[in-house]
């Protein structure tokens, strides 16, 4: 038998809510590792590509299946493309909840206070900066343009803004990088004023068909990623930020909600060029190229290019290896001992949770974690506390314990 068969999503006692994706593909340029959907030389396209989002998104809320977004994300590409009249159109046809957490990814280069006033007068109430590293000699060894005094300035947009949620990325491992580097773009990012209520801090990975994957001299080394993730961790835990999934770290509170959701097992639907959802048990995905898919929305045809619908085992699988990136933990009657033997994960009450090595090598763990010759399924649960979903998760997360949530998923 399979480690994962029998296991119900119910048997983890948590769950997400339903969270809404905008994929924005238009970029000024494109970065040597960056290999998502994105086009520099589309923008005469992008009031055609808005006015499919909009049917996409009224086609979508007529299915049956919508629910009243919980967090809306607009990733990319850049987003900060965008003027403040497109980002309300979308927002208007989406009609996110009073409560929403509605977060768009920003370029230093492409912020301004304008964008972030209007935009936040439109419902945005948290942006997520793409800095990658204050090094000007790890941004060239990254293949990314940046403008001198571009991040002071959409940090003076931030602050006039008043969106006081805001997230910055940073990418570690860029050919160059000394750990003395990252560690002080770590520490002025800490220095912002605002300072970031979310840091989060990726590993450079090598994806193929990339100028990067091409230069393999550029190509990090594990052991110095690894290095500089521990690094990553001491700096932003002594500043107050905790852990909450791998790569993500927040001051209490402060977790990006809509990602949350997504690791927690919410589902979530995806609109635009590349766009992927998981929600009613079935995944899919758009079509990639801007064009072909501006045609088949404008033209009335579905915009989805494949899709599979998961099994129980298969879905299982899925939302463990999702939730065990989290500081919540799976429960711990899926933990070998030997897991905990080696240092890669401690018990908490009723779950385990990655240790600082285990998330080094979580993939590794997910591949050993065992499921007991029973497993409760939770089909027969007490009834459910009026204070649930990712209130709940956020709140045990600020508590800083492992305890069992019930949701109101």
């Amino acid at each position: 038998m399979r480690a994962w068969e029998g296991l119900s999503p119910d048997t983890l006692e948590i769950a997400g809510g339903f969270g809404f994706y905008v994929h924005v593909p238009f970029c000024r340029t494109r970065c040597d590792y960056c290999a998502f959907a994105t086009w520099t030389d589309r923008e005469d396209l992008i009031d055609r590509y808005v006015d499919a989002l909009c049917l996409e998104i009224d086609r979508t809320r007529s299915d049956g299946r919508w629910r009243t977004p919980e967090t809306v994300f607009f990733g990319g590409g850049t987003p900060s493309l965008l003027s403040v009249d497109q980002v309300s159109r979308v927002l208007d046809h989406a009609e996110p909840a009073a409560t929403a957490e509605i977060t768009l990814e920003c370029n230093p280069e492409s912020t301004d206070v304008r964008l972030l006033s209007g935009i936040s007068r439109a419902g945005v109430n948290r942006i997520s900066l793409g800095v990658q590293s204050t090094k000007a000699h790890v941004l060239k060894g990254l293949g990314r343009t940046a403008h001198e005094g571009s991040v002071e300035r959409a940090l003076r947009a931030i602050g006039t803004a008043q969106i006081a949620n805001y997230n910055v990325d940073l990418l570690f491992g860029g050919a160059g990088e000394s750990p003395d580097d990252f560690v002080e773009s770590l520490i002025e990012v800490l220095g912002f004023d605002p300072q970031p209520a979310h840091v989060s801090a990726y590993a450079l990975t090598i994806e193929s068909g990339t100028p990067l994957a091409r230069a393999p001299e550029r190509h990090p080394d594990d052991d110095a990623l690894a290095v500089r993730y521990e690094l990553a961790d001491e700096v932003l835990g002594s500043h107050g930020y905790r852990w909450y999934e791998i790569s993500n770290w927040a001051k209490p509170g402060a977790e990006c909600r809509h990602n949350l959701s997504c690791w927690l097992g919410g589902e979530c639907r995806g609109v635009g060029c590349s766009a992927h959802s998981h929600w009613s048990g079935e995944r899919s995905a758009n079509i990639f190229l801007i064009d072909r898919y501006v045609e088949a929305v404008l033209s009335g045809a579905d915009a989805t290019a494949r899709r599979e619908r998961l099994d129980a085992s298969e879905r299982s699988e899925e939302l463990v290896s999702l939730v065990l990136r989290t500081r919540l933990g799976v429960p711990s009657s899926l933990v070998p001992e030997s897991l905990v033997d080696d240092g890669l994960m401690e018990y908490s009450g009723d779950r385990a949770t990655l240790t600082l090595r285990g998330r080094l090598l979580a993939n590794e763990v997910a591949n050993r974690l065992v499921i007991p010759p029973q497993v409760t399924t939770g089909s027969a649960r007490e009834p459910r506390p009026s204070r649930g979903g990712l209130e709940a998760v956020q709140a045990s997360l600020r508590s800083g314990t492992n305890q069992r949530i019930d949701t109101d998923a």
